[in-house]
């Protein structure tokens, strides 16, 4: 038990300066190099947050698990919506201009409907992983090559290594990235020991301490940016993490290991491509997500966890 309850001690502060150092080094490349905050959230950020569902996928279906490789996909992006989005707009409103909406919407759009065609035979074969790999190379493509004015102001950020040079800040958000990944990891361990050993069950451990703790990455780096005024940012996390997860995660995987799924996934297809849609609708009604947004996204991630909890998806 006190390993565990050092677990969360040491967790806490890993994904507290880890969110620090990843939205420092990414805003002041951002600034470097004239890059939007929207464009360092959906490529910079949500590389390095997809990282861990890709290496999940590429080992589940290499063990004859595609099933996991999938699921593992779909569900990160339902959480990356719903929680990640949700929780984030209910405490700190997030807003985004319509014209980068007008811009950025049709490729998260795009792979959302990709994958939800793809996948529906229950197939993912090679060639169309390699495709959808190219896609995504076209994509970061598209995204790097625009310049424009920095939006980015830099406050309350971390003073570490505020007068070096590029290769310090690539660098601190590396160290951001390991230590989010690192304290997530400390702290859903730790929390599953200690719920396991106070006797609750493992179907409630998984749907809230395991669900939640594979999230804190986004979750703390999309609150963070938030409360740092760079609300653009944190929508783009989620919106360049889908893409990966879409993209590179399922497209890598199935060019390593073509998947072949034999589980009932329609269900979930449907319900995060109209989550992604709602969440579209909800950004284009006020050009924002306020706190009844995200709750309703929020709700809607309950709602989804449940349903599968009780076996109805």
């Amino acid at each position: 038990m006190l390993i565990n309850l050092f677990q969360l001690i040491i967790g806490l502060p890993l994904l507290y300066f880890g969110g620090d150092y990843l939205i420092t080094g990414s805003a002041r490349l951002g600034q470097k190099y004239k890059i939007s905050p929207f464009i360092i959230g959906a490529t910079i950020i949500g590389f390095g947050t997809s990282a861990p569902e890709l290496a999940v996928s590429i080992l589940a279906a290499l063990k004859g698990s595609p099933e996991l490789a999938l699921g593992n996909v779909i569900g990160s992006n339902v959480a990356n919506v719903g929680l990640v989005l949700g929780l984030t707009a209910f405490l700190i409103p997030l807003t985004i201009a319509d014209n980068r909406l007008k811009e950025e919407a049709p490729a998260f759009l795009f792979t959302t409907f990709l994958i939800l065609l793809v996948i529906w035979d229950f197939h993912l074969v090679a060639f169309e992983g390699g495709f959808m790999v190219l896609l995504l190379v076209l994509h970061l493509w598209n995204s790097f090559r625009k310049k424009e004015a920095s939006e980015i102001e830099m406050e309350g950020e971390t003073r570490l290594w505020s007068d070096k040079g590029i290769f310090y800040q690539i660098l601190l958000i590396v160290f951001g990235l390991v230590m989010l990944v690192g304290g997530a990891r400390f702290l859903v361990e730790g929390a599953v020991a200690i719920a396991q050993s106070l006797g609750v069950s493992e179907w409630f451990i998984g749907i809230s301490i395991v669900a939640i703790g594979t999230s804190l990455p986004e979750i703390v780096s999309s609150i963070m940016a938030a409360k740092r005024g760079h609300g653009e940012m944190a929508i783009g996390n989620v919106f360049g993490s889908n893409i990966f997860n879409i993209l590179m995660v399922l497209g890598v995987t199935a060019m390593i290991k073509p998947l072949k799924i034999t589980e009932p996934i329609h269900a979930d297809l449907i319900f995060t491509t109209g989550l992604s849609c709602l969440l579209l609708v909800l950004i284009r009604t006020g050009h924002q997500l306020s706190k009844r947004d995200g709750f309703i996204l929020l709700s809607c991630y309950i709602f989804y966890v449940s349903m599968k909890g009780f076996g109805v998806f």
